[in-house]
């Protein structure tokens, strides 16, 4: 093999391990009151970064956006939903789409949170293609809630099992083993 080539190798480090189990974490809540967890588990996962600073940001994008982007979602949809009460497809949800991605980005730079525009489109689209008229008030107010659970789970976790601590915790067991 020559040196422009590499062996690939698995590796399962802690910042997997930690990713794991913010998301396992969040879904044996979730199950424990018998709610679904995919968005507080999609939160935690975006939520875990390789340091605290890298989880603040990673996890307050995704909040962040995703409250800029049911907000603006559910203004939008109660703007079409006023001239087509029973929902379905119509050309206005293009321009409300148009109008929405432009808010959501100058809304992302206003609060300085410009990688919020992603997730927040995400959100934005789901509301206005794919919710229902009678429950995209609690879809989006739902979202938002299980988001900020996923995340804050997510910090808490890369708070108590910082590298730092961790490895701390790793010295203090190989150096006081029993029997040596």
């Amino acid at each position: 093999m020559n040196s422009s080539q590499h062996h690939f190798q698995f590796h399962i480090g802690q910042r997997n391990l930690k990713t794991a189990l913010a998301a396992t974490l969040c879904a044996i809540g979730y199950f424990l009151i018998d709610r679904n967890p995919t968005f507080a588990c999609i939160g935690a996962i975006f939520g875990v970064g390789s340091d605290m600073g890298n989880s603040w940001l990673n996890g307050g994008n995704r909040f962040f956006g995703t409250v800029i982007g049911g907000f603006l979602g559910m203004i939008l949809f109660r703007i079409y939903i006023i001239f087509y009460p029973d929902g379905g497809y119509h050309a206005l949800l293009l321009l409300l789409l148009f109008i929405g991605v432009i808010i959501l980005i100058l809304a992302s730079q206003l609060f300085r949170w410009p990688g919020a525009v992603q997730p927040g489109g995400v959100v934005l689209c789901i509301i206005l293609f794919n919710t229902p008229v009678a429950t995209y008030i609690s879809y989006s107010l739902n979202r938002m809630l299980d988001t900020g659970i996923g995340v804050l789970v997510a910090l808490l976790i890369n708070w108590v099992l910082s590298r730092e601590r961790v490895d701390s915790w790793l010295e203090k067991f190989y150096t006081n083993k029993p029997g040596e």
